[in-house]
């Protein structure tokens, strides 16, 4: 994995709809802090209209060579990020719009311990980080894109941060044009923020 990512929500379904211009759906979510290995909300576009909803997922895929199914006494190792695009492990999931997914997040943090540092855009009551999910035989799962950050901050990776038209684009454009997205984003977008 190579971070300690983790983000934050503290938005309920209800906003989160309205921020994102999505179907709220069953989800009731209330807000709170996320890790890798539970249930969060995520935004997907789906139906004739490829309307945009809001579905529960489970952060983190099977690590390669594991099933949910035969887990049998040892625990599944889960995948929360991507971090390299070319990797056969995605590629069939990135390359595929339907896939594609938008993240919902107030903050996000990176590093460990007194190193954990907490950052959102200034000025934005939500944003979207961009991902991938599939729907395995039990649950869907999803995993947060990554990239280099900005030479500025200390830490190995930062999410994939989607703005405005930026965030269509990741829902609907072939994979060249998506992979295009895939780029740090810069340091004067970011604000720090308290954990």
């Amino acid at each position: 994995m190579g971070m300690a990512l983790s983000y934050r929500l503290d938005l309920d379904s209800a906003a989160i709809a309205q921020v994102f211009d999505a179907h709220a759906g069953r989800d009731a979510w209330v807000g709170g802090p996320l890790a890798p290995g539970t249930f969060a909300p995520v935004i997907v576009r789906a139906g004739r209209e490829a309307r945009r909803f809001i579905r529960p997922m489970h952060w983190g895929y099977p690590a390669p060579g594991q099933s949910t199914e035969f887990a049998g006494v040892n625990p599944i190792r889960w995948v929360p990020t991507v971090r390299n695009v070319e990797s056969p492990f995605w590629i069939g999931n990135l390359r595929h719009r339907e896939l594609r997914c938008l993240i919902p997040a107030t903050a996000f943090s990176v590093g460990a311990g007194k190193k954990r540092h907490w950052y959102r855009p200034a000025a934005e009551p939500a944003f979207a980080l961009a991902g991938i999910w599939r729907d395995l035989t039990d649950m869907p799962v999803f995993a947060i894109l990554c990239t280099d950050p900005p030479t500025e901050m200390e830490c190995a990776a930062m999410p994939l941060i989607l703005e405005g038209a930026a965030q269509e684009t990741w829902l609907t454009a072939d994979w060249k044009e998506a992979q295009a997205l895939v780029r740090p984003s810069p340091v004067s977008l970011l604000e720090a923020v308290e954990g």
